[in-house]
């Protein structure tokens, strides 16, 4: 990589995994981001940026052609809980917008990740353990669009030979942008009641284990895989990923090894209930850990005591 373009520059990922990329490579990382959601403060001032609109090939194109782009993030998505409740337009950015990025990249010999999600497996997946190859039947608009990227995905791959590759994320936890209407999103939500000394409301029901991460070793999982020997992939489109696997109780125990005052109290949305209970209680990341060497460097406890270090330097 060299000069990179990330669409959904000002997301939940892009916000930080662009200042990664600015922080690692010398070219242009382009902060593409779309009206209403301009990058500011240090992402803002340590690169170019430029208005992309996923559903816009043209405005795609044009900043490719400008900036020199050899390398397209393509972060641009509605979350879980937000896309069942606007499923058109979680098709037209998730789908149609991917469609107009791969065309782009072909056009223009650029190489493609598109982040995928243990939402593409159903409640007919093995849900512990979940391989890497194994039924995908998701019933949420989220999940299909994330199947439908990973298969045309591989099929650009394939028949065009446009560079595409992808993992699939778990819940992201980070202490830099707030949660946006996740599934997983209470266990970032939680750290900020716990600093803050609130009562945490939660939205999951104890005992619904699901597969997690923290930032900064999803931004190496999308950086690593994108500057790996491809010739030893099997798998491109997309690569099961994980550092961790919890249920709600589990974290509020480790949360209480540091604030040991934190109060939970549980009222479980029914909607992101549904969505947690059909998807993995953990992933195998076998394939990953072999075909590109793949490492987590979080666990639970690590992470909680970043988390809550960080935010207390944030909010109080």
């Amino acid at each position: 990589m060299k000069n990179v373009l990330v669409i959904g520059s000002t997301g939940q990922i892009g916000s930080e995994l662009t200042l990664k990329l600015r922080s690692i490579y010398n070219g242009n990382i382009v902060a593409g981001y779309i009206p209403g959601a301009e990058p500011k403060g240090e992402l803002l001032e340590t690169g170019p940026s430029a208005v992309v609109d996923i559903t816009n090939a043209k405005q795609i194109a044009e900043t490719i052609s400008k900036y020199e782009i050899d390398t397209i993030y393509n972060l641009a998505a509605l979350l879980s809980a937000v896309a069942e409740a606007k499923p058109q337009l979680a098709w037209k950015i998730g789908m149609d917008g991917l469609f107009n990025v791969l065309e782009v990249a072909r056009e223009s010999g650029c190489a493609v990740f598109t982040p995928s999600s243990i939402g593409v497996f159903g409640s007919n997946s093995p849900k512990d353990n979940t391989p890497q190859d194994t039924i995908r039947n998701p019933k949420t608009m989220y999940g299909v669009t994330k199947v439908s990227g990973e298969l045309l995905s591989d099929y650009y791959f394939t028949r065009f030979g446009v560079d595409t590759r992808s993992v699939r994320f778990p819940g992201l936890i980070s202490y830099v942008t707030p949660p946006g209407g996740g599934t997983t999103d209470y266990a970032v939500d939680i750290y900020y009641s716990a600093v803050k000394g609130e009562t945490f409301e939660c939205p999951i029901a104890a005992g619904t284990f699901m597969d997690m991460m923290y930032m900064p070793d999803a931004l190496r999982a999308a950086i690593e895989i994108m500057e790996a020997d491809a010739s030893k992939f099997v798998h491109r489109n997309s690569f099961n990923v994980t550092a961790m696997s919890f249920d709600p109780e589990i974290i509020t125990a480790n949360i209480r090894k540091y604030i040991p005052e934190l109060k939970v109290d549980y009222k479980v949305d029914p909607l992101r209930q549904a969505i947690a209970d059909s998807w993995p209680n953990s992933l195998d990341d076998t394939c990953a850990r072999e075909e590109w060497g793949w490492k987590p460097e979080y666990d639970l406890d690590r992470m909680t005591q970043d988390m809550i270090t960080k935010l207390k330097e944030r909010l109080v």
